[in-house]
């Protein structure tokens, strides 16, 4: 192919990728967007760069450069001061947004989960969705068996930074009755609930 006809096409594909850039030209770059960079003086630049989950790009004689939340106005401008150094004036870069990042899938919350021990039905592991209270939790190991203590039921929580054990005394019957606001206590993951033994005549 003849020079002349080289630079035709070169300039062609850049008119094809101009409405690329006008639409998204307020558009701010996130991570897992695909962009089109073309260099008019050395096509062997050209090429499609994915924004990394840091929101960064790689280019040949640019470096590393930080898009996130930049527009394709602002990444063409770093791209030519980037490449200039190694032109003998600087370089015609087009930049166009050439896929949007996919929208990921909505993430499902964690399930946390607690330990109950002691006089219940199941006793076990309990896994609870974020934020559940006390007496879900109740609910979940499926009641106290015949013995059960519910005016001592303990609630034991290990502060993770000290390493120390909190021990709150509750008393289920009061919460069942709405006398304590005990019932809609927050949950945390690792509780430990833990139902003694009734005592004779208690």
């Amino acid at each position: 192919m003849t020079q002349p006809k080289r630079i035709f096409f070169r300039f062609l594909s850049i008119l094809l990728l101009l409405p690329m850039a006008a639409a998204a030209q307020g558009y701010r770059i996130s991570p897992g967007d695909v962009l089109r960079i073309e260099v008019i003086e050395d096509e062997a630049l050209n090429r499609s760069v994915l924004v990394d989950p840091r929101g960064r790009i790689s280019f040949p004689l640019a470096g590393t450069i930080l898009v996130r939340g930049k527009t394709v106005n602002a990444v063409q401008a770093t791209l030519v001061a980037n490449l200039t150094p190694n032109f003998a004036a600087p370089p015609s870069v087009f930049v166009a947004l050439e896929q949007v990042a996919p929208e990921r899938e909505p993430v499902e919350p964690t399930l946390m989960t607690i330990f109950v021990l002691g006089e219940v039905n199941s006793p076990g592991r309990v896994e609870l969705e974020p934020g559940a209270t006390l007496l879900q939790a109740f609910a979940a190991m499926g009641g106290f068996s015949n013995f059960a203590a519910t005016k001592r039921v303990q609630l034991r929580r290990t502060d993770h930074r000290t390493g120390l054990e909190n021990v709150t005394t509750l008393n289920y019957e009061a919460m069942e009755q709405g006398l304590s606001t005990n019932a809609t206590l927050r949950l945390h993951n690792g509780d430990v609930i833990l139902v003694p033994t009734r005592r004779l005549f208690e």
